[in-house]
Parts: C-alpha cells; sequence; structure tokens
C-alpha cells in the first residue's frame, strides 16, 4: 500500500510530502519547504519513527517555498534530487528569491537527474508518472501515481483554484491548458495533493473550481 504524509511548512504554508510503500519501506519527499531547525526535526523525526528509507527528493517545480530544506534533506538522507529540467533557472536564483520575500536559507544542492514526461522512476512497487504541466512556472511537472488514483499538483491545480500567473514565466493561458488536458483528463476519483491547502478530487475540481464553471 502506498502512503501520502502532509506537512505545512515556512511562511506561504507550503505542503510538504512523503510518500512510501509500506512494505519495503521506500519514500520520496516532494517539494521539501521546511525552513528551520524545528520543521527539521518534523519532518525528520516522521522519517526516522517510520523507518524510512528516503530514495528520491522531488520538486514539482522550484518557487522558494517549496525548495527551502532540499538543502537539509539531501545531508541528512542523501537522497537523489530531482527537478524538472526548465526548473533549473528558478533553482540557480533561488538566492535572490530568499532577498525578495526576506528570507535566509541554504542554497540548494545541484540535482542529480533532470526529470521529464518520459523519466520511469519507483517507490517500492510503485510507479511514478511525471505530467508536464506549465504555466504557474516554466518546467512545472505533476507526480501521477495511475494504479493508485492520486495526483500531486504543485502550485498547478489546488482545491477550487489554480497557481498564480504574474511570477516569472507564468501564463495564465497556459496553466488553463495544462489543467484541462493533462490533468482534467484523469478519472474523476484520483485524488490530488497541492502543494497549498486541501486535498481535493479531479471529479470535484471539474464541476466546482470557479476558474473552470
Amino acid at each position: 500500500m502506498i502512503h501520502v504524509r502532509s506537512f505545512t511548512f515556512n511562511v506561504f504554508d507550503e505542503k510538504t510530502y512523503v510518500i512510501w510503500d509500506d512494505e519495503l519501506k521506500e519514500a520520496a519527499i516532494v517539494d521539501a519547504g521546511n525552513s528551520d531547525a524545528g520543521e527539521d526535526k518534523i519532518l525528520f523525526d516522521f522519517i526516522d519513527e517510520n523507518s524510512l528509507k528516503v530514495k528520491y527528493l522531488i520538486n514539482t517545480h522550484c518557487h522558494i517555498d517549496h525548495i527551502l530544506g532540499c538543502d537539509s534533506v539531501k545531508k541528512k538522507f542523501n537522497p537523489d534530487f530531482l527537478i524538472p529540467e526548465k526548473e533549473s533557472i528558478l533553482l540557480e536564483h533561488a538566492g535572490e528569491q530568499a532577498v525578495m520575500f526576506g528570507l535566509e536559507f541554504h542554497k540548494p544542492p545541484k540535482p542529480d537527474l533532470f526529470i521529464n514526461e518520459n523519466t520511469k522512476l519507483s517507490i517500492g512497487n510503485f510507479q511514478l508518472k511525471f505530467l508536464y504541466t506549465p504555466g504557474h512556472t516554466p518546467g512545472e511537472l505533476c507526480i501521477y501515481f495511475e494504479k493508485e488514483n492520486i495526483c500531486l499538483t504543485g502550485d498547478v491545480l489546488f482545491k477550487e483554484g489554480i497557481g498564480r500567473t504574474d511570477l516569472l514565466g507564468g501564463d495564465y493561458n497556459t496553466i488553463i491548458s495544462s489543467i484541462e488536458l493533462k490533468l482534467f483528463t484523469l478519472p474523476d476519483d484520483v485524488v490530488i495533493y497541492p502543494g497549498h491547502g486541501d486535498s481535493s478530487t479531479i471529479g470535484h475540481e471539474k464541476k466546482y473550481n470557479p476558474f473552470f464553471n
């Protein structure tokens, strides 16, 4: 069985996710937003208490609120650090993002691998599928577990909302197209886990999201 556990971190109330296979105990940390020693402890204690082996550190995209904990996670568990290639420029300019918001942070590590829609990865017995969904940023990828009806939607699709498009690389028409073509074509009972706020389902968003109704 696959499990998903969310943590709300940093001043942006960003959702950091731990996904794991309860049989083999392999795990991925997605969008590590832990921003200080206290939040590090919360995340790391959870990993240790559940005897998880962190195989991957994955970013859906590389805005500052989603990368604040990448350095500490990499140093603690040494997982493979994976990002979409088109997000490299955001990662490289993370320091400027931090200054813009008055944040202190540790420089993120260099990625071990760039990911795209053709990347094949597994956590234990479960396969990850990547969906290219630009619009909030140029390279964002959602993470879809097809057999488990789970999709981590980053800052693309929220419960009754969408990601902002007024930041560098954002585009409103592009994000709408990404959602309609890549997310709203998934089964209605797929549970979405966004980068901020509550979980939802594809069916709920198709019916009640005000950007599409």
